[in-house]
């Protein structure tokens, strides 16, 4: 079978989860570095959430790369039932983490003007943190999509 991009064991699977991981590394630094992120639930949250998918996409990536190593097919349909499950669950807590964090950073910086009341705030680097979480999770997005599409094809 014709590998497809970015399924598992594959180059493109593998730079997927590396991108995967650096992008959700980038938004906890860039929220941990800010002053001020746990005045909101949802900047803790989007911590966490963003987490979780380092530790996941980290460890697809190691997958990734000992399958490459040893020329090993990762295409079983046990091991992609899991991978997806794993993807939806990692893919909907950093939808919800972002929007949320999306959704406090509106009220801060337009609705309550709380950016502008307080400068100790760094609102900013709470945007960047929520850009870096979107993009994370589209990445995933992506992943999760071939991977369900892989797995249908093999059924």
């Amino acid at each position: 079978m014709k590998p497809w991009f970015g399924s598992p064991g594959v180059t493109s699977g593998l730079m997927l989860r590396i991108l995967q991981c650096l992008f959700a590394s980038a938004s906890i630094a860039t929220m941990a570095f800010s002053t001020g992120f746990s005045t909101a639930t949802s900047f803790c949250f989007l911590i966490s959430a963003m987490g979780l998918q380092v530790l996941w996409s980290f460890g697809l990536a190691c997958l990734d790369i000992h399958a490459l190593r040893v020329k090993k097919d990762l295409q079983s349909p046990i091991l992609l039932s899991l991978v997806v499950v794993g993807d939806w669950v990692t893919a909907i807590l950093a939808l919800a983490a972002a929007s949320s964090s999306a959704g406090v950073m509106v009220l801060y910086a337009r609705d309550a003007d709380i950016c502008k009341l307080d400068p100790k705030l760094s609102c900013h680097l709470f945007q960047i943190s929520i850009a870096f979480a979107f993009f994370a999770w589209f990445l995933l997005v992506i992943s999760s999509h071939t991977i369900l599409w892989l797995l249908a094809s093999l059924s």
